[in-house]
């Protein structure tokens, strides 16, 4: 499935990832924002259980910011597992 979502509090406009039946995350791309550090972090998570990416990314703060690019997408992530029961 994939689910597009805006984050909030950050500079990028648009999170859109797919995410297999098993909590696989089988694509991201995100508009707006640090175009190279919102690549590398698509890269990076490409095949990483949804999980493990939210365990990783979680809480991560953006300057004096309460939250960041990654952050938003944990929670984005959270959404989409708990809306699929696979939280």
């Amino acid at each position: 499935m994939t689910i597009s979502f805006r984050p909030k509090g950050v500079c990028s406009q648009e999170m859109q990832v797919e995410v297999d039946d098993g909590g696989v995350i089988r694509d991201l791309r995100i508009l707006g924002g640090c175009s190279g550090n919102l690549q590398g972090i698509a890269a990076l998570v490409r095949d990483m259980p949804a999980q493990e990416a939210i365990r990783r990314l979680k809480g991560i703060r953006c300057g004096f910011k309460s939250t960041s690019c990654p952050d938003q997408l944990a929670q984005g992530l959270e959404k989409i597992l708990s809306e699929a029961g696979k939280a």
